[in-house]
């Protein structure tokens, strides 16, 4: 890992690579509200970074268990597609750097997390919903209500 200074570098210079997880509940997408900048205060769809020699399969493996506590292959997930995410802010809040993302989106299969949410880590996100295209009352952050254009049936 690296320290804050040379990570924040890094965001300055360079596009980071993540994975988002998506996972649906009949016609809802599971979100989270972001506890951390970029985006904080958002509600956005969970994942995370990919680390440095980490492969995909490794990667996918580490964020579900981190962020929804679950133990899934990447083989029981479908790629839906690989998305620019923009921010204009930093994860140290940093002024005048923004945070640029290239992101591959996986929809998990559907029933891997209890409709009642009730056992969610609570590191990144300090509350948890299922969410449908028809948000106007949450702040969904539109890097994730733009999977409800694109999501495919779930495998």
């Amino acid at each position: 890992m690296l320290d804050r200074n040379a990570f924040l570098h890094v965001v300055q210079h360079a596009p980071l690579v993540s994975m988002d997880l998506l996972v649906a509940h009949q016609d809802q997408l599971l979100m989270g509200r972001r506890i951390n900048e970029p985006a904080r205060g958002s509600w956005f769809v969970p994942g995370g970074r990919i680390r440095k020699n980490e492969t995909l399969k490794q990667a996918f493996e580490r964020l579900c268990q981190a962020e929804l506590g679950l133990t899934l292959a990447l083989d029981q997930a479908r790629l839906v597609g690989a998305f620019t995410h923009h921010y204009d802010s930093n994860f140290a809040d940093a002024p005048g750097i923004t945070t640029h993302y290239v992101v591959l989106a996986y929809q998990l299969p559907r029933g891997c997390v209890d409709p009642a949410l009730t056992t969610l880590p609570p590191d990144q996100h300090d509350s948890y919903a299922w969410i449908g295209p028809q948000h106007e009352e949450l702040p969904v952050h539109p890097n994730s209500g733009a999977y409800f254009d694109v999501l495919l049936p779930s495998p």
